[in-house]
């Protein structure tokens, strides 16, 4: 899926002040909120929902037999089924988590167990040996890259990464040499965290089904902003959290192919995720519940399932038109102001709500500091990228990330406050 020319029109001035209405952080006096990429704020709807859970119907899910446990149940597994929908997906193919991080630590570690000789002749796909080739790219945040680097240790696996250009682009050229016969995993993120560029996932697939390899998607900065479908995607596995789409904190999923999430063995164990236990052996569920060991984010389901019916209510084409005008606004602001570098694709080429930058010869975290103080919050730093950062010849970098309910009026606050911090600084082109 790549970023094309929007198919909806924009959201309009007066339908972004309407949506900002349902959202208590957004009413803080002289608050312009650009670091939505870090983590969105939470309209009434969903906080609601998670309250009225708690003071209504709260119990231990797939546990009591009692009334009260089976309503719990029920609400949570409607939430399963409300987020699998809004991917594409079929309920018993998604697997609640922590977070993104979760996920893709929980396919490492599963994977991990399978090269270890658990889960049996349907897991024997998934063996790394020594020789075998785990892939990644340059730009990868470090929640999918360091259980990687992990997995390879553990396996003796070799991990290798698709490099980047100067603009922080994929280099596919590369990525044709790099991914082949031994390439056992290939795991990539669909949107870049610090350029907001959009990864080209068919070509990449394609590349990887060349050669059996599994694909593994980091969909954080994807599942919130673009129209969302696993199955057109291609990908084997996806993982994305709910703080970055308007939910709670400490929920995510993994969504997976369910004959791919059958023949993982589990990662964590524990009750619920049972169906057999003797002192000697245990015998495990099937997807998803073999991977949900303990007690479930009940609450922070259910706060999730609502903040994807708010999204489906803003409707998902309309999101992504209104990032992409808020995108070109901040790129094409940024790369105006002399002594700013923008990070990223340039101006008017694809991208989501957020652009990235670097005044030169000044630290992102004292850019971060006078924006503050006027009101503007953004992300500094190397937003868990350290090697992209590398790559591009940066430290650190500022970054600004816009959302649903982000006004023009506030990219323009922002690009004022920047022009400010540059003659601040005294930073001359």
């Amino acid at each position: 899926m790549t970023l094309t020319a929007p198919a909806a029109p924009a959201l309009s001035t007066d339908e972004v002040l309407a949506l900002r209405r349902d959202f208590p952080l957004l009413q803080r006096e002289g608050l312009v909120y650009l670091d939505s990429t870090a983590t969105s704020q939470r309209p009434r709807q969903v906080l609601d929902a998670e309250v009225a859970y708690v003071e209504h119907e709260h119990a231990a899910v797939h546990r009591g037999a009692h009334t009260l446990a089976a309503e719990a149940t029920e609400r949570f597994e409607e939430a399963r089924g409300t987020v699998a929908a809004f991917i594409g997906a079929d309920d018993d193919e998604v697997v609640w988590t922590s977070g993104a991080t979760a996920a893709l630590n929980l396919v490492a570690g599963a994977i991990g167990n399978a090269s270890a000789g658990r889960g049996g002749a349907e897991a024997d796909r998934f063996r790394l040996r020594e020789g075998d080739e785990v892939v990644v790219t340059e730009l990868e945040h470090h929640a999918d890259l360091v259980p990687w680097q992990e997995l390879a240790l553990r396996t003796g696996a070799t991990l290798r990464w698709i490099p980047v250009d100067d603009d922080g682009a994929l280099r596919m050229d590369e990525a044709a040499r790099i991914v082949g016969p031994r390439t056992r995993v290939l795991a990539f993120s669909h949107v870049s965290n610090v350029l907001g560029a959009v990864n080209p996932v068919a070509d990449l697939v394609a590349l990887a089904r060349e050669h059996g390899a599994l694909t593994v998607l980091d969909a954080c900065q994807s599942v919130p902003h673009l129209p969302f479908d696993v199955r057109t995607l291609g990908v084997d596995l996806v993982a994305f959290s709910g703080h970055k789409m308007l939910g709670p904190t400490g929920i995510g999923a993994l969504w997976g192919r369910r004959e791919v999430l059958n023949a993982l063995p589990p990662f964590l164990t524990g009750g619920s995720m049972i169906t057999t236990v003797t002192m000697e052996r245990s015998e495990y569920l099937p997807a998803p519940q073999r991977f949900e060991a303990g007690t479930q984010p009940t609450s922070q389901a259910i706060g999730l399932a609502e903040a994807v019916r708010y999204l489906q209510g803003v409707g998902m084409e309309r999101v992504a038109a209104h990032e992409a005008a808020i995108g070109d606004r901040l790129a094409e602001g940024l790369d105006a102001i002399d002594g700013v570098r923008l990070l990223g694709p340039r101006p008017g080429a694809p991208r989501v709500g957020l652009a990235s930058f670097v005044v030169d010869g000044v630290h992102a975290h004292d850019v971060g500091q006078v924006l503050d103080e006027a009101g503007v919050a953004v992300r500094v730093g190397h937003h868990c990228a350290q090697p992209l950062h590398r790559r591009l010849g940066v430290t650190a970098s500022t970054r600004a990330s816009g959302y649903v309910y982000t006004t023009e009026d506030e990219v323009d606050r922002f690009l004022e406050a920047t022009v400010q911090a540059v003659r601040f600084f005294g930073v001359r082109s």
